[in-house]
């Protein structure tokens, strides 16, 4: 069968974002996504209004049930929600019950991009840093690339991170300007090896970081280089979000579902 991609993220109802955009993003890489749910959230397209997380036993349940009947080649883990989750996958790696050859995408998500907070910011951060030398590729937002890394600067933030274990760190600048084009750098080993400039489009999106990541995941899963994947996941993204679904036409300020099969409509 395609190679698998083991998942860990929350289900969001609106589809715009977690496990909904995980399946649709990996399909589109060429893989398979399988699925170990850590939440359940209460949440819009455009607003999250609360959250129920999965105890670590149930999420470590599914996951090992995956990892035991499928061909799995990439791990990627968005929202965990709780730091019994987050220990609870670090433990995985540890044990090495995850194969240490595995590649892992981490999306390391404190708040939703539709606004809410998913958990305390200062624990998940602290128990976030115990995963990072298990990390292929780190793709956090800037606000979580300052948070992780303690310093202001991106670029001194993604030295530390790939200092402290992390493989490879993606840095993206969407969130810092607003206007002019998206530059995003990929460090590797502490030394920026690509960047790329992408086109600032008009609005905001929903599930745009969880679908880049795993889209991501599933080239390495395919077996892609690091450095093709982001290339390769860097145009794709850029068309999703050029042909996203406005839930909302008469509000210019909401958010934008990115438009994940737009392939399809070519």
């Amino acid at each position: 069968m395609r190679p698998v991609v083991l998942c860990f993220s929350g289900l969001d109802p609106s589809g715009g974002a977690g496990l909904q955009a995980d399946i649709e993003a990996i399909g589109q890489a060429g893989a398979h996504a399988a699925i170990a749910c850590t939440a359940i959230t209460i949440q819009s397209s455009q607003q999250v209004l609360g959250f129920e997380a999965c105890a670590a036993e149930l999420v470590q349940a599914q996951a090992t049930t995956v990892l035991d009947d499928l061909p799995v080649k990439a791990i990627k883990s968005g929202m965990l929600g709780t730091t019994d989750n987050i220990a609870m996958l670090t433990e995985l790696f540890a044990k090495q019950i995850i194969a240490k050859d595995t590649p892992f995408i981490l999306d390391p998500v404190l708040v939703a991009n539709s606004g809410g907070s998913l958990g305390d910011e200062q624990t998940l951060v602290a128990a976030f840093r115990q995963l990072l030398p298990y990390a292929t590729i780190i793709t956090p937002n800037t606000h979580e690339l300052r948070a992780l890394s303690g310093e202001q600067d991106l670029h001194l933030g993604a030295k530390k991170l790939c200092a402290e274990g992390c493989h490879a760190v993606l840095v993206k600048t969407s969130h810092d300007f607003d206007s002019g084009d998206i530059e995003q750098y990929l460090y590797v080993q502490g030394e920026m090896v690509h960047k790329s400039i992408l086109p600032r489009l008009l609005g905001e999106f929903h599930g745009s970081g969880c679908s880049l990541a795993s889209f991501i995941a599933g080239r390495l899963s395919v077996g892609d280089a690091l450095i093709d994947a982001v290339k390769a996941a860097d145009n794709w993204i850029t068309q999703t979000l050029i042909a996203a679904d406005a839930p909302h036409p008469e509000d210019k300020q909401a958010q934008l579902i990115p438009n994940r099969f737009v392939c399809f409509k070519r």
